[in-house]
Order: C-alpha cells, then sequence, then structure tokens
C-alpha cells in the first residue's frame, strides 16, 4: 500500500492550505491517520492526528486553533486544513497511517506517504 500526499506548494503568512494523503488500495482495516512534519535541520515532529473512527482527534499545541485534521474513509483519504499559517510552518509535511487509534509518535506508525513541501512566506 502506498500513502500519496498532495495539495503542499507556497503561500504566505496569514493565508490557507490544504493537504491530503490518500491510500492506494481500499481495505476492511480501520485506520488511524498522522500528519507530521520536518523542517529543515530538524526532527520530524507530531502536527495532529484522528482515529479511525473520525471522531477522536489530537493536535500539536502549535498548531491548535489553525489546523483541523479530517478525514473520508470511504475513500481511504486523510485532509489537513491549515489556516492562519506562520513562517513557522514551513516544512515537508507526511501523513502516516496505523491500525485504530492515533498516537503522536512517528515510530509507532508502520505505513508513510513521501511528503508534500509547505512553505509559507513573510
Amino acid at each position: 500500500v502506498q500513502l500519496q500526499a498532495s495539495g503542499g506548494g507556497l503561500v504566505q503568512a496569514g493565508g490557507s492550505l490544504r493537504i491530503s494523503c490518500a491510500a492506494s488500495i481500499r481495505t476492511s482495516s480501520s485506520y488511524a491517520w498522522g500528519w507530521f512534519r520536518q523542517a529543515p535541520g530538524k526532527g520530524r515532529e507530531f502536527v495532529a492526528t484522528i482515529d479511525w473512527s473520525g471522531r477522536t482527534t489530537d493536535y500539536a499545541d502549535s498548531v491548535k486553533g489553525r489546523f483541523t485534521i479530517s478525514s473520508n474513509n470511504a475513500k481511504n483519504t486523510v485532509f489537513l486544513q491549515m489556516n492562519s499559517l506562520k513562517p513557522e510552518d514551513t516544512a515537508v509535511y507526511y501523513c502516516a497511517r496505523r491500525l485504530r487509534v492515533g498516537v503522536r509518535a512517528p515510530d509507532e506508525y508502520g505505513q508513510w506517504g513521501q511528503g508534500t513541501q509547505v512553505t509559507v512566506s513573510s
């Protein structure tokens, strides 16, 4: 199974961007999704997660109130709506997937997308 992230780009500070990630194969398993990001010279950072039901979400403090994670299980797709973007949000954003429950630790995810670049100019 491959995860394909898309929707990144260049946006001005204060702007919005929506990125998405789709699994290449639909399965009957119930997956939780996570978004992580990695800025140059830094480690991979947790951004948001959503559980298999779509009812439970979790956000990093740095994005809470600005970013919204959602999923479409019928289409095996997850979205990240990013509003009020800041230059410090600039990073490569990665989607990841694991069974049922979303967690913050990237090592707990077995499936990863290739990443999409988000650049926020000041």
